[in-house]
């Protein structure tokens, strides 16, 4: 009994002291693109929660009633009250960890860009996309301006977002994929010193991008000045397919 009772114990403190890890997916994507990596987060102990941003996956929200502050306000209300976050995102959700660490820096342990977007004060997602000569989305891209819409053709999905992922698994991002909302993406972030600045950031590297390139994940770093860390995976734009076990252990290593 008081080997059991130590156990729980133990477990007790370990859950304490462990942080929330709140993981944010990008365009074209939803919260089951981190199904793979969920399970060894909490294995550790870890309270994980994978938001689900409105217009992707099964939600329904309408594109015209869809902004980046609505994304903001989707995590904000996944946080909740919670202290010591660590706040996870993936690609477009750059933009969106950035103003949710503007808006409550306190309850904000450290900020992860994943192949993330990693914006300064007033830039936007197609501002910094902009840069990226070597991003293969250009060619691809399929712009809707009746239905405010982006999608990436069919034919360069496995190009731009998975590469390195097994052909299946490729070829099913392939045949799912949907329309990304535009109106996020035009939206520029307001962010200070004071706030957003405030909170510990760190970046991973996927070294071989195709969709934020390697040279713009490494410009945005070195523009922002303020990464206290930085990690690279071999991987495409999609390190939770490719290698969810070394993408975990990054960010176990950098929730400590």
């Amino acid at each position: 009994m008081s080997v059991l009772g130590f156990t729980a114990q133990a477990q007790k403190t370990n859950n304490k002291n462990s942080a929330t890890i709140v993981l944010v997916h990008g365009a074209w994507a939803d919260a089951t693109a981190w199904q793979a990596v969920i399970p060894v987060l909490k294995a550790q102990g870890h309270e994980v929660i994978a938001v689900n941003l409105p217009g992707h996956g099964s939600d329904t929200t309408s594109f015209a009633k869809i902004s980046l502050q609505s994304y903001v306000d989707v995590v904000k209300n996944a946080i909740g009250d919670r202290k010591n976050v660590i706040l996870v995102g993936h690609s477009m959700a750059g933009l969106v960890i950035s103003q949710v660490a503007e808006e409550i820096p306190g309850q904000i342990k450290e900020l992860v860009y994943l192949a993330a977007y990693l914006p300064k004060n007033g830039e936007s997602l197609l501002s910094l996309a902009k840069q990226d000569a070597d991003s293969h989305v250009g060619k691809y891209l399929q712009i809707d301006q009746a239905t405010g819409s982006a999608i990436v053709a069919k034919d360069g999905v496995v190009d731009v977002f998975a590469a390195d992922a097994p052909a299946q698994v490729g070829e099913y991002i392939a045949n799912n994929i949907k329309p990304e909302p535009l109106a996020p993406l035009a939206t520029p972030v307001t962010l200070t010193d004071g706030k957003f600045g405030s909170v510990r950031k760190v970046y991973i590297h996927t070294v071989n991008d195709h969709a934020v390139s390697f040279s713009l994940q490494n410009t945005m770093v070195k523009n922002n000045g303020h990464i206290s860390k930085e990690y690279s995976l071999p991987s495409s734009h999609t390190p939770f397919i490719s290698m969810p076990d070394k993408l975990a252990a990054i960010l176990l290593t950098a929730s400590k």
